[in-house]
């Protein structure tokens, strides 16, 4: 009779259930969604200069806007003039821009089989003075659990999300500009 027991589907079936239960439930913390309300996950990249800039860096001084983009991105190319108007709105003020590149490195290509970026060139091109970071290999794009490029999080200086932006936008518009200086002046 145990042996029989032992052999049940069912039992199989409740151990196995238990099992994704008791998994989930000691690595919840890594399960938590990227959205507006949630604390932004920390990351370190590095900068077109090479210095590692890391987002817990501006954590209680500074309001930050964290995008995720990419040279090969039409979308992408569209709202960056928007982000340096703001940031130059902004000048002076508590807030950073850190543009996430996922491009390949110059002269290599991505998995999809898109090219590298220069993203110096880039920069000097559209005439940014913001932050941007390098992320090859796209790990920001799991941490942050974005679909696509753009997508945009503005972190306030306690380290939590405001806003997520899927796709591009107008940041220089009254509402967006009107947030960030509210987020700017809360202690």
């Amino acid at each position: 009779m145990k042996r029989s027991f032992i052999r049940s589907p069912y039992l199989w079936a409740i151990v196995a259930v238990g099992a994704v239960v008791a998994a989930a439930w000691l690595g919840r913390e890594s399960y938590r969604p990227v959205i507006t309300g949630a604390d932004a996950p920390d990351f370190t990249f590095a900068a077109l200069d090479g210095s590692p800039v890391s987002l817990s860096d501006f954590e209680g001084e500074k309001v930050v806007l964290v995008n995720v983009w990419a040279t090969w991105c039409p979308p992408c190319v569209v709202e960056m003039p928007s982000m340096q108007r703001l940031y130059d709105s902004l000048a002076g003020q508590d807030f950073e821009i850190l543009a996430v590149s996922v491009d390949a490195p110059a002269g290599q290509v991505d998995v999809a089989g898109r090219p590298g970026g220069d993203l110096g060139a880039f920069a000097d091109e559209h005439g940014l003075t913001f932050t941007i970071l390098h992320d090859p290999a796209g790990g920001i794009q799991q941490l942050y659990q974005t679909t696509g490029v753009p997508e945009s999080f503005i972190v306030g200086k306690d380290g939590v999300i405001y806003k997520k932006v899927a796709g591009p936008t107008e940041w220089d518009a009254s509402e967006n500009e009107q947030l960030v200086r509210r987020l700017v002046s809360s202690n």
